[in-house]
């Protein structure tokens, strides 16, 4: 059987390249911009290789009993990573992926193809503009993580932008977004205070040294109207090759002190992460 090679082509947004695994048959890695973008084991689905992917399936774990089908809406499409997750996991899930960039789905379309009966529906559109449009509470979980380059888009992380996530979502529904930042933390403490200006009940997925400020990272926040299952989400992340810890209640009120919502007029991107922290060759 031939070797697969990496394939490299001109995107909307830059350039993609597609890398192979050698230690994994039918993985790949997606950068765009030299920026990784998603891992895919075309055999096992299920296996997750970047931390945050890893904390956002926890989140898709408890989200109801274990199996059941879910509908959700991914904003941010890449490889595909968290919806394959979700089909293998919970058969019959309803899920609809919106990617802006055309040409990555294309890419992601011919090399690395759903399969049949996936329950995938893939949209060329903006994040937010299809947000908008979207039905009122016809999703269980909404899942962001859309970053133009390595930088989550301004117009994703305002009130106004949390109100129309909450809109979509059905009350016992959750909201999580793959976000990165580093010490002062003066974004990720802006969009603790954004989401909850508008949800009930937030938490933090992060490892701690990150939380520390020790270096910049992803952090995982998640969002509800509805209680969320702390102790199941704080064993999970625990538990991952990288442990992580759940930052809620008063330890996460005293994080993001001082912090005030971001609205569509000031809201910005966030920042760029130094050195090149996610570049890959």
């Amino acid at each position: 059987m031939d070797e697969p090679i990496p394939v490299t082509r001109d995107v909307d947004w830059g350039t993609a390249k597609l890398m192979p695994d050698v230690d994994r048959a039918r993985a790949w890695l997606l950068t765009v911009n030299g920026a990784p973008q998603s891992y895919v084991d075309l055999d096992d689905p299920a296996h997750l290789e970047f931390e945050y992917a890893q904390r956002i399936a926890h989140v898709l774990d408890t989200a109801a009993e274990p199996g059941l089908p879910l509908d959700v809406l991914h904003l941010g499409g890449g490889a595909l990573t968290l919806p394959r997750y979700a089909a293998a996991t919970r058969p019959g899930s309803r899920q609809r992926v919106v990617e802006a960039d055309r040409g990555l789905i294309a890419l992601v379309g011919e090399h690395l193809p759903l399969p049949d009966g996936a329950g995938i529906e893939v949209l060329a559109a903006d994040a937010r503009e299809a947000l908008e449009a979207s039905p009122g509470a016809s999703a269980d979980v909404v899942v962001a993580d859309v970053f133009g380059g390595s930088r989550v888009p301004a117009h994703l992380t305002s009130v106004e932008y949390a109100h129309a996530a909450a809109r979509v979502l059905r009350p016992e529904g959750r909201y999580v977004a793959n976000l990165a930042d580093g010490a002062p933390f003066t974004f990720l403490r802006g969009q603790v205070a954004t989401f909850a200006a508008v949800f009930a009940h937030v938490c933090l997925i992060a490892e701690a040294p990150m939380l520390r400020g020790r270096r910049f990272g992803n952090a995982v926040l998640v969002a509800s109207h509805a209680e969320l299952p702390l102790a199941a989400l704080a064993r999970r992340a625990a538990a991952d090759a990288f442990p992580a810890r759940v930052e809620h209640g008063a330890a996460l009120a005293r994080f993001a002190a001082g912090a005030a919502a971001v609205h569509d007029a000031e809201a910005v991107q966030s920042p760029e992460p130094p050195g090149g922290s996610f570049s890959v060759g």
